[in-house]
Formats: structure tokens, sequence, C-alpha cells
């Protein structure tokens, strides 16, 4: 069928099916925010639309008196970045997908885009087309591409005009906006648009439903392409393709509409911040966890590193990316392509969730229960019911709980030398 321009077709269109057997993706936030690298990716907005003392004090004590938003371009380097091992990273990351920052609400963008002269990473700063080299590399290593591109440039003197008229003229919308979706679609045939900027104003002055129909009917991606919900100034959590509804964003029950959950190791920026402290940071523990209830909602994962200027992911980032892929090496099997169960969550208590796979049952703990008995009330058990753990072998010896469900006597060591991780996974057959 042929989508029309409204809200009422295109919501009609199904979710291409890679999306929610993905449920794991890495979003890149990577800008000229990247050069101060402080406070976050919204330091433009926070030094010059709000004044911010803090931010002002920062520039007296860093930089010479008149240094102007657009110095920090030339800064923005790159010189490490290399997009090969990026991809190496996010794949040994457990991710099926990667969403890159291609313009921020600062306006400058990570490919030469034709209407944001001067302003952009092949005309200044790192000379290179980082969208594109990006794009080749996790393509080659099989990875799906997303493009995170904002609807709104705080101080674009178009969009300031705009919206003085009260969003009546839509000359920003025609002259950069849109140009720069349709160039991000015909020239890198993304595997997702993750769109955001869309607060300010409502869809008839974004003219986004008539993107989306040309998108799904006529683009060249138009039977893979996947969006969010972020088109218009009411259109979180209504429409669109899957739902953010908000960053960080957690249901606590099963939500009728797929949905992502974007999540930052730097619980304080997306960006690059040069002087975050690692109580800061996400444990590994946390991002599990996070991990586990987004899946066993229905969500995908979307989990967020912000690089330097150089282009390099820090250490620390990597190791938590790392720590996240080992995880998914021994329990992807109870995440990737999994399916809400009719439960999500044991006893609503927060520490056992569930999965499923057709017939197949995955119970995912996070805390190793004490006497190394974990008990379920949640499956029923039947006289065919096997239990294993996945990263160890053998089968697992159960007996009917006097409630109801099943105890299990899990492996008297860890199923790892290591310290004990957060969370295993039992898998149970045979069970209703």
């Amino acid at each position: 069928p042929r989508y029309r321009p409204d809200w009422a077709s295109l919501d009609t269109r199904p979710l291409p099916a890679w999306f929610d057997q993905a449920k794991v993706g890495v979003f890149v936030h990577w800008g000229v925010f990247s050069v101060p690298a402080w406070g976050s990716e919204w330091f433009w907005w926070h030094w010059r639309g709000e004044h911010r003392a803090n931010y002002e004090r920062f520039m007296q004590r860093r930089y010479p008196p008149d240094t102007t938003y657009a110095d920090f371009a030339p800064r923005f380097t790159a010189d490490d970045f290399q997009p090969r091992e990026w991809a190496q990273l996010f794949q040994r990351a457990g991710a099926r997908y990667v969403v890159l920052t291609t313009k921020h609400h600062e306006g400058f963008t990570n490919w030469g885009s034709p209407v944001s002269w001067n302003w952009n990473s092949v005309d200044t700063g790192p000379h290179r087309d980082l969208v594109g080299e990006l794009g080749q590399a996790l393509r080659e290593s099989n990875l799906r591409y997303g493009l995170y591109h904002s609807l709104l440039e705080w101080f674009n003197p178009l969009y300031l005009a705009d919206k003085e008229s009260g969003f009546k003229t839509q000359n920003f919308v025609s002259e950069k906006t849109m140009p720069e979706l349709y160039d991000l679609v015909l020239k890198y045939k993304p595997d997702l648009i993750w769109s955001d900027g869309d607060w300010e104003a409502p869809e008839s002055y974004w003219n986004s439903t008539s993107f989306l129909a040309w998108l799904y009917n006529d683009s060249p991606v138009k039977d893979t392409v996947v969006v969010n919900d972020r088109w218009c100034n009411n259109c979180s959590c209504h429409h669109g393709g899957y739902y953010n509804c908000a960053d960080k964003y957690k249901p606590g029950t099963l939500p009728a509409h797929k949905w992502e959950m974007c999540s930052s190791i730097d619980k304080l920026s997306w960006g690059y911040r040069s002087n975050m402290n690692i109580a800061e940071l996400m444990d590994e523990a946390s991002i599990i966890e996070e991990l586990v209830q987004t899946v066993s909602f229905g969500g995908n994962y979307l989990l967020n590193v912000g690089p330097t200027k150089e282009g390099v992911i820090v250490p620390i980032f990597q190791e938590r990316l790392l720590a996240l892929g080992r995880w998914l090496d021994t329990n992807g099997e109870a995440i990737y392509e999994s399916k809400p169960w009719r439960v999500q969550m044991e006893n609503n208590t927060e520490t056992v969730w569930y999965t499923s796979k057709g017939a197949v049952v995955y119970a995912i703990f996070l805390i190793w229960p004490r006497d190394n008995v974990l008990e379920l009330s949640s499956p029923a058990p039947s006289p065919a019911t096997q239990v294993t753990m996945l990263g160890f072998a053998g089968t697992l010896k159960w007996q009917e709980s006097p409630g109801k469900g099943l105890l299990i006597t899990l492996p008297c060591t860890f199923p790892s030398p290591l310290p004990p991780q957060s969370g295993w996974t039992v898998k149970l057959e045979g069970v209703k």
C-alpha cells in the first residue's frame, strides 16, 4: 500500500522485523560539543542561550574573551578516529545496530551537507565525512546503521525567524532541515532514523509526515528503514515508528507498542566530558539490569558513549561495552530475537525477569540466591520440564515448590571462575 502523509496512514506501517530482533544498540554523541567537553552536549545553549554562570566562568577561565562557539569547530579534529576499530568494539559489545549523531541541535553536520556551508565536518574540523566512514565500517562488520538527526538548530537565523513568526513561515524547514534529511537517506541509506529536536513546533511546521510518506513509499530504504517517534511537539509516544517517549524511559509495565530505551554510560551527559569521574558512570551491573528490564518489557536497549574530539572512545567506556558484550556472549540467547513472556518479572521483585522464545522461557536473575536455590513462582512445571543454565553444561535439578512454581538447585560454584557478574539465565523447557 502507499502511505498517505498523515499519521492515520503512517502509523499503520508495520515495523521492519530486524529492529525488534536486534534488541541491543550503541548510541554515539559526537560533534563540536566534544571540544569544550564540559557540562554536556547542550554546551552552546547553556552558555549562549541561557547564560548560565558556571558556563560563562568556564569560558572565561579557559578561552580568550572573544571566543565564539564557531571557534571550537577547527579543534574538532577526529585525528584518532578509526571507524573500523569503533565497529569492532561495538560488535564485541553485542550491539546489532549503531546510531550516530549526524547533526545535534548545534547544527554542525558530521557529513558534507550542501546546505550547511562551512559548518560541517568536511569543510572544517576533521575535513572528513564522518557519517560515511562509520557507515562503511559498520556495514563491513554486518551491523545496522542508524542516523540521529535534530530537526531544530538553536541559533540558526532561519529557524529563529520561523520561531518569531509563530512557526507560520517554514524557511528553515524547506532550506535546511528537509534537504538534509533527504540527503542523508539518499547518500547513506540508513537502517534507522533517530529524529530529535521536535518539541518546539507542530507537524504542520516540520513537514515530517510528507517526509515519512516519501521514506516509506519511494526511498531506497522504504522496506527496511525504522524510525522513532520524535517528529512533532506532540508525537512522542503517539506517532512514528517505535516509541522513545522520553530519554531513559522506563515504562514499568509491558507497553502495547514497540519501544526503545536510550541510556548513557555517563549518567550526567550524552557527549564526552573531560571531567567525568567514576561515580558518575554506570557500572556493569546497572547496565545489565537496565538491558534485562528493557527487553523483558519488549523494548530495545540503546546504550550511549561520547567520543573525544579526537575520535577516541575512552578506555572506561570501552571496558563497560566489552563487559556488556561478554555477558551477552553467555546470555544473549535470552535477549536477541526474544519476546516478552506472559509475566515480565517475578512477583514484582525486580531481581528475576522473564523473556521467551516460542515455548521456551528464560528467567534472568540479577542476584545469586544465598542458598544456591532459585525459587520461581510464575512458571508452572510439568513432568517434561527441563532446566538448564546458559553458559553451564548439563541440566539442573528442580522440584515443585510447595506453593506453586519450582525450586531450582543452582550449580554450587558460579558458572565462571571470575567473581560473580550480574545476571544469570536459567532456560526452562516444558513449563507453562
